[in-house]
């Protein structure tokens, strides 16, 4: 017999990572009583596997001889990344933890905003234990008045924890810290107390089936077989980042100019990426207006850096290039031009890897007080406007997302006018788009944009055979590098034009978003559904979806007594039907023993206990 316990959620303080101790799981593993394995034993299966590389598994046992099996997932990136393995985990489980820190408030909002929704849906009376993990670095009572924010931003209250206990009806710990009373009677007491529930449970259960079997000595019934598994799809990785940096590289669609103070190139770069991680780029593009961001630090480094040159008589400047040239924006500070290309890469990069960037600055100027003085200016670019700078600790900010994911990403301007230097027709309505952005993360659009077409030289431009709202979800894709399909008929809609623009990842997307609303579907519901699942099947063959084919072949295959009733069967080819009737499930051969067996007990004139 075993126990299967999922952990969910980072316990680790994000600000004091060197010195942090073992993990919650970790630390209980070694130190119970009740669970046997060496030290050497967790550490050789405290790996990921394989099978399930969203997880860090440990086995042990506990309580002598039972099989003790968890599974620990921190970081919410990597959970997100496998849908289907996730899914099936925390289905599967007979405890769940979720553990954060209470001086991180972020490790808290992670839990909240993204682990717990899936959690519930997911919920089948399993016990669920939230623990709050170190004690608050300001113990003192926080303000009441409602205008003051000084305690609230530093850590999690107790307030906060219980009141994500009550939605989920959890049981809720606070561990001050990971010694032997909060660890091994604490928390090991609450946690062996739901162990031993799940165990009398599973016994429960396992003796109502032996009596069962037991109170029927005549004619054993057919045993039905497992169906075959079903193909495993796998994620592409994401390259959004790398697509955004090679833009910098490859110098297309470049729209704005930087010049040393002495009127030389310094470098080329793009309005809208620039102005998707600062405020202070947004200012000088005006995207936005000084009564707009109202903070008087990005207005003054706006003016301080950079200056705008219109002059038509300006040196090296192109008297008859086509269309709009690109702005030339002249570097005021010598010490921050002579490091713009580096700063541009770091941007470009995400505005993350602050190590890498003072790597690349100490290069160039040898003056430690330079460098101090240039990483500022970057800070101050970078900076929100109303609110203290939060990049002081570099660090501790290279562990978190990069700013595409924050909210001066791109998303704000996807379908806006801003900055957008292209327009697609759709159904009579119009899109505004950016075409850096496209080239950068499309190959198509790069070829229509960069090549000898129509499109290269043309604001306007059409598109056909896609609705407005696919092609918006295929934008929003594009600029944020993430999707959410309405149903299974819009994500249909959506890889159907990923495959018009050879965007594999998109499509891969798409195709685990059909199978994941399959999967989740009742049986009674996929036999009421009008959803045309063969429709959907020669769909995904004509668009060279093979991984949606096969896996849709074998989905009918296994529910062959729901799709073998509907009229859109018949509408199988060859080939097709010939593949579901061999993988059918149940089988042909499971009925006929079935169909005898109900014979034999209508002539003998007894109750099966079975049927």
């Amino acid at each position: 017999m075993s126990i299967h316990i999922v952990a969910l959620g980072n316990e680790g303080d994000a600000f004091h990572q060197d010195n942090r101790p073992s993990g919650l799981i970790r630390t209980y593993l070694g130190r119970s009583p009740l669970v046997s394995g060496d030290e050497s034993s967790l550490l050789l299966n405290a790996t990921s596997t394989v099978a399930r590389p969203v997880f860090t598994e440990y086995q042990a046992s506990a309580f002598g001889n039972v099989k003790l099996v968890v599974h620990d997932c921190p970081v919410w990136d990597i959970f997100d990344s496998d849908w289907y393995t996730s899914r099936n985990l925390i289905g599967s489980a007979d405890i769940i933890v979720i553990k954060y820190n209470v001086n991180d408030k972020f490790s808290f909002h992670e839990v909240k905003d993204n682990y717990i929704p899936v959690i519930k849906r997911a919920l089948n009376s399993v016990p669920v234990i939230i623990a709050a993990v170190g004690t608050r670095q300001n113990e003192e009572l926080p303000c009441t008045c409602p205008l003051c924010t000084s305690d609230r931003g530093s850590c999690v209250s107790t307030t906060e924890g219980i009141q994500l206990a009550k939605e989920l009806g959890a049981t809720y710990l606070e561990l001050h810290s990971l010694d032997d009373f909060y660890i091994g009677k604490y928390f090991g007491g609450v946690l062996e107390y739901f162990m031993i529930q799940a165990l009398n449970q599973k016994t429960s259960e396992k003796m109502k089936k032996r009596k069962m079997s037991n109170s029927f000595h005549g004619v054993r019934p057919p045993q039905l077989e497992q169906p075959e598994k079903m193909p495993v799809l796998k994620a592409e990785a994401s390259h959004y980042n790398s697509d955004l940096n090679n833009l910098l590289f490859c110098c297309q669609c470049v729209d704005v100019v930087f010049y040393n103070p002495d009127l030389k190139e310094v470098a080329e770069a793009h309005k809208i990426v620039l102005c998707a991680v600062s405020h202070v780029f947004m200012l000088l593009f005006n995207v936005k207006s000084p009564a707009d961001i109202q903070d008087s630090s990005i207005i003054r480094t706006t003016q301080d850096l950079f200056a705008i040159n219109r002059d038509t008589a300006f040196p090296g400047a192109s008297q008859d290039s086509p269309g709009n040239p690109p702005l030339r924006v002249i570097v005021k500070d010598v010490l921050f031009c002579s490091c713009l290309s580096d700063i541009l890469r770091f941007i470009y990069s995400g505005a993350f890897q602050w190590e890498e960037l003072e790597e690349d600055i100490r290069k160039k100027l040898k003056d430690s007080g330079d460098v101090s003085n240039v990483i500022e200016k970057v800070k101050c670019i970078l900076k929100t406007p109303g609110k203290i700078n939060c990049l002081r600790n570099c660090k501790t900010y290279q562990a978190r997302k990069p700013l595409w994911f924050y909210n001066t990403s791109l998303k704000f301007f996807l379908n806006k006018p801003m900055l957008a230097d292209v327009v697609f027709e759709i159904q009579g309505t119009t899109v505004p788009a950016h075409r850096a952005i496209l080239v950068a993360r499309c190959e198509v659009m790069a070829a229509m944009f960069n090549g000898n077409y129509m499109e290269a030289k043309s604001v306007l431009i059409p598109v056909y055979g896609v609705s407005k709202e696919t092609f918006l979800s295929f934008l929003e894709y594009l600029y944020t590098d993430s999707c959410c399909p309405a149903g299974i008929f819009q994500a249909m809609c959506l890889l159907i034009c990923a495959e018009m623009y050879q965007v594999s990842r998109l499509q891969h997307i798409c195709e685990l978003f059909i199978i994941t609303q399959l999967q989740s579907m009742p049986s009674r519901e996929l036999a009421s559904m009008n959803l045309d699942i063969v429709d959907l099947l020669k769909k995904a063959k004509f668009h060279h979806s093979e991984c949606l084919s096969t896996w849709l072949l074998h989905f009918i295959a296994t529910n062959y007594l729901i799709f073998s009733q509907k009229p859109e069967f018949q509408d199988l080819s060859v080939e097709e039907r010939s593949f579901v009737e061999k993988h059918r499930w149940p089988s042909n051969m499971y009925l006929k023993q079935l169909a005898e067996y109900r014979k034999y007990i209508h002539s003998r004139k007894c109750r099966c206990l079975v049927m």
